[in-house]
């Protein structure tokens, strides 16, 4: 056997697990899936699994504060979509054992993607971008993650907002060649929907985006829905997404549908992707 064969054959490939989950804002709205007594269940559910990174949704700060105690080892980036402290958050888990991070920002999905709490096209609700550059603490190798929730009304909004996300992943890749790309978050379409068409590079008219895969790809069976309102159940069609760029590719996804006692930790099931870089 040569030499080389040999060190490919003993190679020992990185793997990373992450995951999406939109934790369903905190409201009074909610009458007995109140955020008080979920938030213990969703912290539960991110630590079953472990992942390196999280990105999650309609998080406010209260909500992230109260997570973060059961979170031990994780720290967090973002911010308020209308700033600072302010309404929810797209915010970054990441583990501090394995990761520090190198560079971090936020954009609005808008006209002006730096005005703070600028609106979008018909978008609904402001809408953002939380994106980190953070570097391995083993490998030295950098990792860009962007985390977003698209608009939930607006559908000029969501083909908008998932284009100018793709052109600052060109824009950061083209910085930083040699990191790899995680895009993650609630896109509130199914697979079929420009948005969601587009990522997978199925609409070039539309411009360019950079070269994605869709953790879906390596889920077992059918994806059945991960919005769910409370009520469990698999019928329907998934609204969140992990895409990931090489050198990083997907090598398993799982959709979490665990309940306690016949309640939900979010009226979303988290998705999670088990990566490796080639």
């Amino acid at each position: 056997m040569s030499q080389t064969a040999g060190t490919q054959l003993g190679e020992k490939r990185e793997m990373l697990k992450v995951m999406t989950f939109n934790l369903r804002t905190y409201t009074a709205y909610d009458a007995g899936n109140e955020w008080a007594q979920r938030a213990p269940w969703a912290a539960e559910t991110i630590t079953a699994h472990a992942p390196s990174i999280v990105g999650v949704q309609e998080a406010y700060l209260l909500m992230l504060e109260e997570l973060q105690p059961n979170l031990p080892g994780y720290a967090w980036i973002g911010e308020g979509r209308r700033g600072g402290d302010q309404d929810e958050y797209c915010a970054i888990f990441y583990r501090q054992d394995e990761f520090e991070v190198v560079e971090q920002g936020q954009f609005w999905l808008s006209e002006t993607p730096s005005t703070i709490g600028s609106l979008g096209w018909d978008s609904d609700y402001p809408r953002i971008c939380t994106w980190g550059r953070f570097r391995n603490l083993q490998s030295g190798q950098e990792l860009r993650v962007y985390n977003t929730h698209l608009d939930h009304i607006g559908e000029r909004a969501r083909i908008e907002g998932a284009k100018l996300v793709a052109s600052v992943m060109l824009e950061h890749g083209e910085q930083h060649p040699d990191s790899a790309a995680i895009l993650m978050g609630d896109m509130n379409g199914g697979p079929a929907d420009a948005p969601l068409r587009y990522l997978r590079g199925g609409l070039p008219e539309q411009g360019a985006v950079p070269i994605l895969q869709d953790a879906y790809v390596q889920l077992e069976g059918e994806s059945g829905r991960t919005f769910h309102d409370f009520a469990g159940g698999m019928e329907g069609e998934p609204i969140d997404y992990i895409f990931v760029q090489a050198p990083l590719r997907v090598s398993r996804a799982e959709i979490d549908r665990r309940d306690f006692g016949g309640k939900y930790p979010s009226d979303h099931y988290p998705l999670i992707a088990e990566l490796e870089r080639s």
